[in-house]
């Protein structure tokens, strides 16, 4: 039987205008915050650090050990920069979260600033996101009015200030550093580490950065206490958190559950794949990580076990995909993605990620040969872990990956001179009327 659904950043998605101050208030809002304040800022740390809270932001470090980085008595300001700039193919949790929750984020901002003592916070949102950022804007708003926010926050000592800034809409501000410097009015390129942003982020000043679900769950946390959160997940994964089901399922949408869970036990409440077709690859964690195959579908979805099976968790954003889809053609949609978004800075990834493209659009019309699986190899090998960030390392995943598992498709269309596939039986509207999303909540 599988584990059942835990609604927490989810739940209330349904009530009548979740995202307003009352709304939210209505769920406990505002309460953990208080509980907060009344403790001293390590103490706080400490709870964060006890319930094992991993970022999750993709690269699942622990996050009271982030905020324990940060030096106290330094004399410098702290700042808090939430990363929200999410954009990367199938992962897709961080919006719905924004628009239905926003004040959870707002609280988890409160508590997070007064433990590593930072004044001033930024929410970093992908500018193309209007309605987000108007949604944001629009909590913020009513924090200050309510006296959340600003001098004396809930009539204590604790000043602090939060901005939602509007990126212009690169993939790689989602990068920390690339991220700082975009905030500070340059080009958003990655920085040169060390020194890392703890001891010199935003302005030359200790920063922690982390990502919108992060933040989100330290309110429950506070609330609930450390025994309840880990009484949910594994030993070194606690904790629940949103899974992101698209593609080739009944119900795509949001699904929030203990980490642990497989791909299997999501499928059943996603009502499987679309009926008379077979899983054929999915992606555990977005298109940056390793692909998987049915072989896969009862890997625990947690850190570890997503590790262990050669892929990475990622920010849990599973992509589905029957045995329509072509995965020559899948690779070079991800990889032209990714192609179109490096930030040049590095020869390895700009160069690379251009020759990838060329080569795989070759393929996918049937035009290469064998030996260009070597060159794509090649290139790969060229490009992970020599490249300045994680965007290479990301490129190559679904390519290396599709090679071990569907290495003879890649002959086939050398074979057949084309695509063996009609890629108009992988549309949504293939198999008649769309089906429509459901939440969790």
């Amino acid at each position: 039987m599988a584990p059942e659904l835990t609604p927490v950043l989810s739940r209330g998605w349904l009530d009548s205008e979740p995202w307003t101050l009352a709304g939210y208030q209505r769920r406990d809002g505002y309460t953990a915050v208080k509980q907060a304040l009344r403790m001293h800022p390590d103490e706080v740390i400490q709870l964060v650090k006890d319930s094992g809270l991993r970022g999750r932001g993709g690269a699942g470090f622990p996050t009271g050990m982030k905020w324990g980085f940060i030096p106290q008595n330094d004399g410098k300001p702290h700042y808090l920069v939430v990363n929200a700039d999410e954009s990367e193919p199938g992962t897709c949790k961080d919006i719905p979260f924004m628009m239905a929750n926003p004040h959870e984020l707002v609280e988890g901002v409160i508590i997070a600033c007064y433990a590593i003592r930072a004044s001033r916070a930024f929410i970093y949102v992908r500018g193309e996101v209007l309605h987000v950022l108007r949604r944001l804007q629009a909590a913020v708003r009513e924090a200050y009015e309510a006296g959340f926010l600003g001098k004396g926050v809930f009539g204590t000592d604790f000043d602090l200030d939060l901005t939602v800034h509007a990126g212009a809409g690169a993939y790689i501000c989602g990068e920390e550093t690339a991220l700082l410097d975009s905030l500070e009015g340059k080009r958003g390129q990655p920085r040169l580490r060390p020194p890392f942003p703890a001891v010199a982020g935003l302005y030359a000043s200790p920063t922690c950065v982390n990502n919108v679900e992060s933040i989100g769950s330290v309110p429950a946390i506070v609330r609930n206490g450390v025994d309840w959160f880990k009484g949910m997940g594994s030993e070194k994964s606690p904790g629940f958190t949103l899974y992101s089901l698209s593609g080739h399922v009944k119900y795509p949408g949001q699904y929030e559950a203990p980490l642990g869970i497989t791909l299997r036990e999501l499928l059943d409440y996603a009502g499987g794949i679309r009926p008379g077709h077979r899983l054929k690859f999915w992606t555990p964690g977005g298109s940056s990580t390793p692909m998987f195959t049915e072989e896969h579908l009862d890997v625990p979805l947690d850190y570890e076990g997503v590790g262990a099976a050669g892929s990475m968790l990622g920010t849990k954003a599973l992509q589905i995909f029957d045995e329509t889809t072509c995965v020559v053609r899948a690779a070079l949609r991800w990889t032209e993605f990714y192609a179109h978004e490096s930030c040049g800075k590095c020869t390895p990834c700009r160069e690379g990620t251009y020759w990838l493209v060329q080569i795989l659009k070759r393929m996918e019309k049937g035009e290469g040969t064998e030996d260009d699986l070597g060159k794509l190899l090649d290139l790969c090998d060229n490009i992970v872990g020599k490249a300045f960030c994680a965007l290479g390392d990301g490129a190559a995943a679904p390519i290396q990956s599709s090679l071990k598992y569907f290495r003879d498709e890649y002959l086939e269309h050398f074979e057949r001179g084309g695509c063996p596939l009609d890629p108009s039986l992988s549309t949504a509207w293939a198999d008649g009327p769309l089906s429509f999303a459901r939440t969790s909540a």
